[in-house]
């Protein structure tokens, strides 16, 4: 009896990858995504004592409810546009640029620096002369860890993290200690920038110049990406390294120069803070903008034009929760939003690349 052996078909589930993406998983799945993103939430907030209702009802209100609550989303979404836009171009070489943050600081450092430096200058000179110095500085601190990436195989993760807390403390130094104005009740911030270095604002709003900044950078992106030899070996190397190595695609060039556009447009979304909204440097000047950057690029599959609209529903989570604070919900249940909807739109991505195959298999 002992000896005698069990067969038959016993079923079985796997994966299968699909050929070809499906089209229509892959606007099903984020906006399935968002959903399920906010139904937990929504069990969140029931758990601590709040009407899930009436949250995100205020948080709709405080995004939408109002020209203010809609214009204040707009600044919000033009450094995350800017910063996300920068680094997806990297990302899609298959270059981590984790380093948006510190990128972001040095161009709102160099910016500023235009702008106390030259403090009469006209605003024909000096804002041109400030986006000049934001992109520049922005881009110098992405090819810092380019360089070694591309010699030595230096990992750019590590190396791009690490100066975002560089950049950070160089422009605490310069807010807590030479730049601080002695006019500004000993607050960690410069003087204010003259008028001559502010960005003109859009219909009485806060709304201001960056944003058309913004929308020409994913225009200039797309035709780059899809319209240039040079987008062309960008997209080859990040899809086949080895193969763009074969096809005689000088990869460590390509390496220097997509980190520079990367950090140039992570300066320039700092150039345009400065320039259009504090008018002046500040300690905390950026509450993560480069981080949740890349959040964005990654929800948008580093697609340009998707970039400014995942931009846009991320500025209203950060306005929303600004609205829903007055009633008592912690602000930190907007960042538990967005890391909700980064984990269902990541992990739904399986479904747009695989299939779920149920059959029976032979045992014996």
């Amino acid at each position: 009896m002992f000896g005698s052996s069990l067969s038959g078909q016993v079923p079985f589930i796997t994966w299968e990858k699909r050929l070809e993406p499906s089209r229509v998983m892959a606007i099903i799945v984020p906006v399935a995504a968002v959903i399920l993103a906010l139904g937990v939430g929504a069990i969140f907030l029931a758990a601590t004592g709040y009407n899930p209702l009436k949250v995100y009802q205020n948080m709709l209100e405080g995004v939408i409810g109002s020209k203010y609550g809609l214009s204040e989303t707009v600044v919000k979404a033009i450094p995350l546009m800017l910063a996300g836009l920068g680094v997806s171009v990297a990302f899609r070489m298959l270059l981590w640029n984790i380093g948006a943050e510190g990128q972001f600081y040095m161009g709102a450092f160099g910016a500023s620096w235009v702008a106390l430096t030259f403090p009469h200058l006209p605003a024909y000179i000096m804002l041109p002369a400030m986006f000049v110095a934001g992109i520049a500085m922005g881009g110098l601190w992405a090819v810092l860890p380019a360089l070694p990436k591309a010699k030595w195989g230096v990992n750019e993760v590590i190396t791009t993290l690490m100066l975002n807390y560089v950049a950070i403390l160089w422009v605490d130094y310069l807010v807590y200690g030479p730049w601080k104005d002695p006019k500004g009740f000993n607050f960690p911030l410069t003087a204010p920038f003259s008028e001559a270095a502010t960005l003109p604002t859009i219909a009485g709003t806060r709304v201001h110049l960056g944003l058309i900044f913004a929308l020409l950078a994913a225009v200039m992106l797309t035709i780059i990406l899809w319209r240039t030899r040079w987008g062309y070996e960008i997209r080859v190397i990040g899809e086949s390294p080895r193969a763009a190595r074969y096809a005689g695609i000088k990869i460590e060039r390509n390496i220097i120069l997509v980190m520079l556009l990367s950090g140039a447009l992570a300066g320039l979304a700092g150039m345009s803070e400065v320039a259009g909204i504090t008018h002046r440097l500040q300690h905390g000047i950026s509450p993560g903008y480069g981080y949740t950057a890349i959040i964005i690029a990654w929800l948008a599959k580093l697609h340009p034009a998707t970039i400014i609209l995942v931009s846009f529903l991320f500025s209203g989570l950060i306005v929303g929760g600004y609205s829903v604070q007055t009633s008592g919900v912690p602000a930190a249940t907007v960042s538990m939003l967005q890391g909700a909807i980064l984990f269902f739109v990541l992990g739904g991505e399986i479904l747009t690349r695989y299939r779920l195959h149920i059959g029976r298999r032979e045992v014996k």
